[in-house]
């Protein structure tokens, strides 16, 4: 009986009366903040993965960096010595300057395996050599400035992939070489935001066009 007549007072004053809170309430609120978190750290972006001040986290993000800009070196390096013919794969008189071709004595004399016929058809063909020396370049250039990281990842990953195919099967394992390990490193580091330290990976992700277009980061 004073318990109604209470709520009634609270009623006519402009109050209500708060719910009791259940077991079955709390359990919902747990299961909310569970299915929150969750999501919370489903969406966690790479800069989330490595943001820990600790020695540790800034050690990984500083090797990261350091496997980005070597590959980076990799491919790009591969280009110019393709191009201006340095002196360390291609020589000078075989460049492509030189109306030398990237791709005809890689795919023409080195590849082997089940894929050998097409390998052998398309070696030295002006696509072929366009796509090969444009592909080592656009990978270069963004493995070293951090820019574009998945597609620079997805491309690089793509063309080791190929060139694995290429020289089946490896001459030192049944099947591993250093074209998958190179395929999944690339995959990791733009996974990990690599670009973001000693990269402009910051300020590429911020511009108008990337936040357009997400999938150019």
């Amino acid at each position: 009986m004073r318990r109604n007549v209470s709520a009634m007072v609270n009623i006519a004053n402009g109050h209500e009366t708060p719910a009791p809170t259940t077991s079955i309430d709390q359990t919902e609120r747990d299961t909310a903040a569970h299915r929150l978190d969750t999501a919370r750290h489903a969406t966690a972006g790479p800069d989330t993965v490595l943001s820990g001040t600790g020695s540790a986290a800034t050690a990984a993000r500083y090797l990261l960096a350091g496997i980005r800009l070597a590959l980076g070196w990799i491919f790009l390096w591969a280009f110019l010595d393709k191009l201006f013919g340095l002196g360390h794969s291609t020589v000078a008189a075989k460049s492509w300057l030189n109306g030398g071709s990237p791709t005809a004595g890689f795919l023409g004399k080195s590849a082997s395996g089940p894929f050998t016929g097409f390998y052998h058809s398309i070696a030295g063909s002006v696509v072929a050599d366009a796509l090969f020396m444009a592909a080592l370049l656009g990978i270069g250039v963004a493995l070293m400035l951090g820019i574009g990281m998945r597609i620079a990842a997805g491309a690089g990953a793509l063309l080791t992939v190929l060139m694995w195919t290429a020289v089946l099967p490896p001459s030192s394992n049944p099947f591993m070489d250093d074209h998958l390990i190179y395929a999944a490193v690339l995959v990791v580091l733009a996974l990990l935001g690599a670009g973001n330290t000693l990269g402009l990976g910051r300020w590429w992700t911020a511009t108008p066009l990337v936040r357009r277009h997400t999938w150019l980061t």
